[in-house]
């Protein structure tokens, strides 16, 4: 009797490559289940701490994921965290290398490569197979108006995917994935406003579900419009941070009045970039160090030129930016937020107010109602004929802007999924059409 070819394996998976959290589905009976990706956890926040203390025998240096990675950062370990890799995608960084300590640099390419490997692996040793195949998240737009390096963007990481040994990739939006979550549990059929608002993107999609309509393959007449903005909770924690705490370290302070000049701003480039994820390592380098040191005299108050020092000095950028973070968190469950800034310096505190948070966020929020109402324009739909609105991501959260966007909706239930984990879901329930 001829020996058989052993065919190749047809496993597949779904993952959530968010901007914040990131999780993994694998198929399970008649549906999906979501991958114990760390301490049993269903989510993990994207973020990966390269550790300076490995071996210089050891070509790479050692990685650290998820929450272990976040808390070596906390505990002082000595090395690189990285987070947001997500919203790199697109841009100019993606290529350049980056310090990671001891002498080692990384791209910023193959920390995304890298993260996306630990996923596939995990998901693997989960299902006891290979899992060739996947199918990927992706926001309505990595890049507001500008098709190229959308396009771009999606490029990159579909051949990340394939480096780490995807033979198939497939994609998915991932607010409709959000719906099809929805739709498995939807009783009718219903026009439903999908908002998938994370850690990077507000993402809108007016879609039809219903029980009829569970299974089919090709659901494109089901989604009458997508339409999305590149804000969401990570400008957040940024606007807060400028608004509460870098002011102590000198932003938007005035310089020493010279004779018969009005006094000026310090120069606010090194506090924009200490308040973005993916730019504070950019402060630390020593010719960027050197320049701030020499401008000393430009501050009226000696203090915020120390407190920037100290900052750009023992590398407290993170911890800011996460300090920011939690606050905007406390401001949305207790009104306000007592902000410890003890790292930087004995007592320091700073205070944040739910009128101040409201404030430093409104522009952003007014976009993304804005990217909602429109999403239901650009459908062709009054916003009386919606029949719900489904909100997911972890900036959903956030009970003043899902409000502002119910408002214009007046009619609509409002309901909402998992914030971390709806998405993965909905991407599994297409993995499970497109790979079944």
């Amino acid at each position: 009797m001829p020996k058989k070819t052993p065919t190749a394996p047809t496993g597949f998976v779904a993952i959530d490559f968010g901007t914040s959290n990131s999780a993994v589905a694998l198929p399970a009976g008649e549906g999906v289940r979501l991958v114990a990706l760390e301490a049993g956890q269903p989510t993990m926040p994207t973020a990966v701490f390269y550790r300076a203390d490995t071996p210089t025998q050891q070509f790479e240096a050692e990685r650290l994921y998820g929450r272990a990675a976040v808390a070596a950062y906390v505990e002082g370990m000595d090395g690189r965290l990285m987070r947001s890799m997500k919203s790199i995608l697109g841009s100019s960084l993606l290529d350049q290398g980056t310090d990671i300590g001891a002498g080692r640099s990384v791209r910023y390419r193959d920390v995304v490569v890298g993260y996306l490997r630990h996923l596939r692996r995990s998901a693997e040793a989960e299902a006891g197979c290979e899992l060739p195949r996947v199918v990927l998240g992706r926001p309505v737009f990595f890049v507001d108006d500008d098709p190229a390096r959308d396009a771009q963007a999606q490029a990159a990481l579909e051949a990340a995917a394939r480096s780490v040994g995807f033979a198939e990739v497939q994609f998915q939006f991932e607010p409709i994935a959000a719906a099809l979550d929805y739709e498995a549990r939807a009783p009718r059929e219903q026009l439903v406003l999908v908002s998938d608002i994370g850690g990077g993107t507000s993402d809108f999609s007016l879609v039809r579900v219903g029980p009829a309509r569970r299974g089919r393959v090709e659901r494109r007449d089901d989604i009458l419009a997508s339409h999305g903005v590149h804000l969401a909770g990570t400008d957040f924690d940024r606007h807060v941070e400028l608004a509460a705490i870098l002011p102590l370290l000198g932003y938007r302070s005035l310089r020493p009045a010279r004779p018969g000049e009005p006094a000026r701003e310090v120069p606010s480039g090194v506090y924009f970039d200490l308040a973005t994820w993916h730019l504070i390592n950019t402060v630390y380098a020593p010719s960027r160090v050197a320049e701030l040191r020499a401008m000393k005299t430009w501050y009226a108050d000696p203090r915020h030129h120390a407190r920037l020092m100290a900052t750009v000095q023992e590398r407290l950028g993170h911890a800011l930016a996460a300090a920011a973070e939690q606050a905007k968190i406390d401001v949305a469950q207790q009104g306000h937020a007592e902000i410890d800034l003890g790292a930087l310096e004995a007592r320091l505190t700073a205070t944040l107010a739910g009128a101040q948070a409201a404030a430093a966020i409104e522009a952003d929020v007014e976009r993304i109602v804005q990217a909602a109402r429109e999403t239901a324009r650009i459908a062709g739909v009054a916003p009386e004929a919606v029949d719900a609105l489904y909100f997911t991501g972890g900036s959903t959260g956030l009970a003043p802007l899902v409000d502002r966007i119910a408002a214009g909706f007046p009619g609509a239930e409002r309901l909402r999924g998992d914030r971390f984990a709806s998405v993965a879901q909905g991407l599994g329930q297409h993995a499970r059409v497109v790979f079944g």
